[in-house]
């Protein structure tokens, strides 16, 4: 079971979905030497994950206001973006077959630019069994979306240069 005492303080976890709930927690950080309105649009932009996050193949508008259906890894995910507060924090949740995520972004101002924050909840017997089969999976991919977002931030032409660090969570 994650410890639920990594969570960082200032994401709203929905009902259900706290890391204490979860089969699998994580969460990552860094300094993204660019505003947060850069990195907070990339992250907002759903149809544009599948050129830059790791996995997704295809995203596109759902039935709904703020839903999509996006390929990852093959798989289908409704996702519904429920906490949109621009430029600072972004929260959505995903349903796919066996498994439910709610992953959390906070991005605070900071001298240089931004320290972003990202945390995931997995819950479902697909969880289960990647935390069996590989515990990294889930601290792995929030590190890459991490990377990818400094790397795609920092080259908008308000960026820069920074540094990144995995945080607590168990090894998911």
């Amino acid at each position: 079971m994650p410890d639920a005492s990594d969570s960082h303080r200032d994401i709203h976890w929905p009902s259900g979905f706290s890391p204490a709930q979860a089969h699998s927690f994580c969460q990552a950080e860094a300094v993204v030497h660019a505003p947060p309105a850069t990195a907070f649009a990339l992250l907002a932009d759903v149809p544009g994950w599948p050129g830059w996050v790791p996995g997704i193949t295809e995203a596109r508008p759902g039935p709904l206001a703020r839903t999509y259906e996006v390929l990852f890894h093959g798989q289908r995910f409704e996702v519904f973006v429920g906490e949109q507060v621009t430029p600072r924090r972004l929260g959505w949740s995903g349903v796919g077959a066996g498994v439910q995520v709610y992953q959390a972004w906070l991005l605070t101002a900071v001298g240089g630019g931004t320290h972003a924050v990202v945390a995931n909840v997995v819950r479902g017997p697909a969880a289960k069994s990647l935390a069996v089969l590989f515990p990294e999976w889930e601290q792995h991919l929030n590190t890459l979306w991490m990377a990818r977002l400094k790397r795609l931030s920092e080259s908008a032409p308000d960026g820069g240069d920074g540094s990144m660090r995995a945080v607590g969570g168990s090894p998911c």
